[in-house]
Formats: C-alpha cells, structure tokens, sequence
C-alpha cells in the first residue's frame, strides 16, 4: 500500500455515535435502513411472485416450483466462504453497489422474456441462481458494513431497526406481490423488485462516512488461508459453533416449508393467488414484532436468555400451519407463521448483534460468510428435500414434518453455554483469535 494512501488519524466527531435518541436520525445509518428496507420490499415480492410465475403462468410441478426455492439459495455452497475472504479484502459499499445492478438486471430479464413469449422454467432457474450468487456478496459485506456506521454498543439496537423495516417491507411486499399477480401477473412483480434494487443504490452513494481500507495483511495472505481461518474461529468458538448448528438445522426446516407453502396454499387448500399473499404477509407481522421486542427482552432477561425465550417460546407453534384448513382454519396458518417468524426475526436481532461487536474486525467479514455459508448451505438441501417429500408424502404431511423439525431445532441452544448465562459475551477468548 503506497505511503499516501495510508489512513491518517480524525480527529473529527465519530460519525459513528451520533448522540440522538432514535438511531434514524443518523443520516447514514437511515440511508442504509431507507435503501434495505425497499431492496426486502421487493425481494417480498419476488419471494411470492417468482414461485406464482412457475405455478401459474408455466404449470410447473411441486418439485420444479422446490428447486426453483433451491437455486437461490445453491450459491451459498459454491462461493460463500471464499466471499467472506474477498470481502475482508475490499470495501464493502462498491461490492454492495455491484451486487445489486447485477441483481437489477437479471430480474428485469423475466418479464422481458414473458412479453417475448419466451420465458421458461430454466430461465427462472437462471436468474434465481444468479440472483442468488449476487445476494452472498451482498449480505456478506452487509454485515460487516455495519460497524463502519455505528458504535459497538449501538449494533443490538441498530440489527433491530434493519429488521424492524425489513419485515414491515415483508407485509407490505408479500401482500403487494399477490396483489400485482392478481391484477397484473405474477412477472410485474419481478419488475417492481429490480426498481427497489436501483433505489437501494442510490441510498447506499449518498452515504457520506468514509469506509476504512481493508487491512494491510489481509491483502498479503492467501485466500485459501484466510478462508481456513475464519472456519477455524468459528469452529473453535463455542457460542458461535452452537449459533452455527441451530441456524442450519433451523434454516433446513424454514426454507423446506416455504418452499412448498404456495403450492400447499394453492393446491391443498384451495386459496387464490390474492390471498396466497396476504396470507404470507401475516409471518412477517411476526417479524416486525420480533424486531421490536428484541431488543427489551435483551434487557429485561438478558442477551443469552432472551434468546432462548424468544426461539423456545416460538417455534413450536409452527406446527399449526399444518393442519391449515379452507375458511376459519386459514387463522392456524396465519398464528403459526406469525410466531415462527417472531422468534426467528428476535433471535436473528439478537445473534447478528453478538457477532458484530464480538468477532475481531479483521475477521468479520470472514466469520459473517462462514457462519452464513454454513447456515445457508442446508437451505438448498431442505427445499430440494421438501419438493421430494411434497411429491411423494403429500403436501401437509410435509409441512408437519418440517414444522416439527424446526421446533427440535432450539436443542441446539438448550445444549451450548448460553442455558448457564444471563449475558452473551462480548469478546472471544484470547485464544481462540487468529489472523
């Protein structure tokens, strides 16, 4: 690194701590939330529409509609872990920026191809795969962006807020996404999600904080050592490894019933593609909730038992979407998915602010993409898994069965340090850092 590209001491207020009582009046963390929470209004929608195009318009089966859950998901075995290590190399805002233009353009290609007669089942596939390779890189350096805005202790509050926004732009999206379907079709909702994408980087250039250079030695090392180690910190790290095991398991079973939820909506109960969405919308009212209370549960109960109570008290309500019926037994579906998404949404609130202000900056990005890697690597299996079951069990057997795992998934947490705390710690031991 030549000599005058070396950052020089500021003196200047941290831009980091803004002395305000709500974190949106800090000009760049409310671009950041502005900019998120209309890139996930959009995702929303795809997540209902892009699944509505391929029962709808392209009468595709159970498992094609499962693997088509499947590929957005599939590059986070391929790229995710050499990611985090390219992400510890550069800036994270230019590899935000870059994500989504990509993810702009290859949504926009479905309806394109709609008017042109030409849109097809591996088309989908395409763009939810490459859609997908776009989103690792963004999320993972997402993550690791964060710090760059806010002060450790303000990280719990600020993961609220993100999530907060995030799921009111899951109501307001996955409703929207079957209005648009019903009234425009189901690729007009693809259309709105690469607008939000353009939106979300226009948020991200008006930030004015001036992100640090990565550091020195991260550039000198292999990749293939620094992917080693941050899979050996997590690893190595109890707290970590436990978060690790939960979120794969949790993950497996949340994204095998999503995936065959329209389907079972559609087909098993006999609901419209209206009300598909509204139906959908409801987990994410759960969301908003679990957002809010994250953090005063954190500190009322504490970090580590508050996160217990949040997934333990939440996720076995889930099985009620099984027994969904026509009519009043639609509230089963909208009672399970409102509580599963509370308890998932807290507990995300809650562990991302652990990792943030617990892992050494130099490893962030590195331990975000591992621990994501291995959490997102059983979402492709679970809905590929899913369709098989869906094809073969039926539908509501499947979602039992799924809704059932996703509720033995908190042993995990019941089985890591966290039963023994009122606090998750703040630091690693000394030890157990590398590079």
């Amino acid at each position: 690194m030549n000599a005058d590209r070396r950052p020089r001491p500021d003196t200047r207020p941290d831009h980091r701590s803004p002395r305000v009582r709500s974190l949106l009046a800090h000009r760049d963390f409310r671009l950041l939330w502005i900019g998120e929470t209309t890139s996930q209004l959009g995702s929303a929608i795809t997540g209902v529409a892009l699944p509505l195009v391929a029962v709808v318009t392209l009468d595709a089966d159970t498992f094609s509609v499962a693997l088509l859950g499947a590929a957005a998901w599939l590059p986070w075995l391929v790229v995710g872990l050499p990611a985090g290590a390219w992400v510890d190399r550069l800036r994270r805002r230019p590899v935000m920026l870059t994500a989504n233009l990509a993810s702009a353009l290859l949504l926009a290609s479905v309806p394109v191809a709609a008017w042109l007669g030409l849109l097809t089942l591996g088309h989908l596939l395409t763009v939810a795969l490459a859609s997908g390779a776009a989103a690792v890189f963004f999320f993972t350096a997402y993550h690791a962006y964060l710090p760059t805005l806010l002060t450790p202790t303000d990280l719990v509050r600020g993961n609220a807020t993100l999530q907060g926004g995030e799921q009111a732009a899951q109501v307001t999206g996955r409703g929207l996404g079957g209005l648009l379907a019903q009234v425009f079709g189901a690729t007009a909702g693809l259309l709105a999600d690469a607008v939000t994408f353009v939106v979300s980087s226009a948020c991200l250039v008006a930030i004015r904080a001036q992100e640090p250079p990565p550091p020195g030695p991260a550039q000198a090392t292999g990749l293939a050592r620094q992917v080693r180690e941050g899979l050996r910190f997590v690893a190595a790290d109890p707290y970590l490894r436990a978060f690790t095991a939960f979120g794969a398991t949790a993950n497996f079973a949340l994204q095998g019933y999503q995936a065959v939820q329209v389907v079972f909506l559609v087909r098993e109960v006999g609901v419209s593609p209206g009300v598909v969405g509204v139906l959908v919308a409801c987990a994410s009212v759960g969301g908003v909730l679990g957002a809010t209370v994250a953090h005063r549960v954190s500190r009322r109960f504490g970090t580590a038992r508050g996160l217990l109570l949040c997934q333990l008290g939440t996720a076995p309500f889930g099985l009620l979407m099984a027994f969904t019926g026509a009519g009043s037994g639609l509230v089963l579906f909208v009672v399970g998915a409102f509580l599963v998404a509370t308890g998932i949404v807290a507990t995300n609130v809650i562990v991302g602010g652990f990792r943030q202000g617990y892992c050494p900056p130099t490893l962030l990005g590195r331990v975000v993409a591992t621990t994501m890697f291995l959490n997102h690597s059983t979402i492709p299996v679970g809905a590929v898994v899913a369709g098989a079951l869906g094809s073969t069990l039926g539908l509501r057997p499947t979602m039992g069965v799924l809704t059932g795992l996703l509720a033995l998934s908190g042993l995990f947490l019941l089985g890591s340090p966290l039963r023994g705390r009122r606090d998750l710690p703040t630091s690693p031991p000394a030890v157990s850092v590398v590079g």
